[in-house]
């Protein structure tokens, strides 16, 4: 191992374990007040993170016009899925549960990823992209990374496109408090996906990730 890899290494495991002191508060805070119940359902997530991945398919992936961190209009599978892997998870920056653990994993994960990063795309789509302008992105993906991209797109648009696109990925729900943290890695958008908690250990992510690579390689030689 590198010393760099070693020192994010060590960066990530603080952040991870600050994170889980501001779940912890968080949801001691608001039993306290009394208004609970959606904190209370994050902190939950973070305990019970699965190791598995379960499968989805029928999956058809839109191509909704959003906008990145860097204010430009993208379409969301001509630009970001086809002919890649990715994997997409929701988030909105002013969660203080489960969305900065999540993206400390997506900052980790493109590290972990190596040589075939290029082939990967990493997309974390606000669920309140009425708050979340580019600008907040941007700083928002900077606390986990001081270099997040390229391979890690961040994005937010007009709310009934960004609704509809995360029904399309069943992804979907009306109340950004109540929002799972999962993530879906697959490509092309055809075939099966994998349905995966979004707390799982950037590890276990990429070999995930791996695997959907060697899958796409198998196919494409037949």
């Amino acid at each position: 191992m590198t010393r760099r890899c070693l020192v994010f290494d060590i960066k990530y495991c603080r952040f991870y374990a600050a994170a889980l002191i501001l779940v912890s508060l968080s949801f001691s805070g608001n039993v306290k007040a009394q208004g609970s119940s959606a904190h209370q359902h994050h902190s939950a997530a973070v305990s019970g993170a699965e190791s598995s991945a379960s499968v989805i398919s029928g999956l058809a992936i839109p191509d909704e016009i959003l906008v990145d961190q860097h204010g430009k209009k993208v379409h969301f599978y001509s630009d970001l899925v086809k002919g890649k892997v990715v994997a997409i998870n929701t988030i909105f920056t002013t969660c203080t549960t489960v969305c900065p653990i999540m993206g400390a994993n997506f900052a980790r994960l493109r590290n972990l990823l190596g040589d075939v990063a290029r082939r990967v795309e990493l997309i974390s789509i606000s669920i309140d992209p009425v708050a979340d302008t580019p600008e907040r992105l941007v700083e928002w993906s900077s606390r986990f990374s001081s270099h997040p991209e390229p391979g890690w797109t961040l994005l937010t648009g007009p709310k009934p496109d960004v609704d509809r696109l995360l029904k399309a990925l069943q992804m979907f729900t009306p109340d950004k408090q109540d929002h799972a943290p999962v993530v879906l890695i697959g490509g092309e958008g055809a075939g099966n996906w994998s349905r995966a908690s979004g707390l799982m250990p950037p590890p276990q992510l990429a070999e995930l990730i791996h695997g959907r690579l060697d899958s796409t390689a198998a196919r494409i030689q037949h």
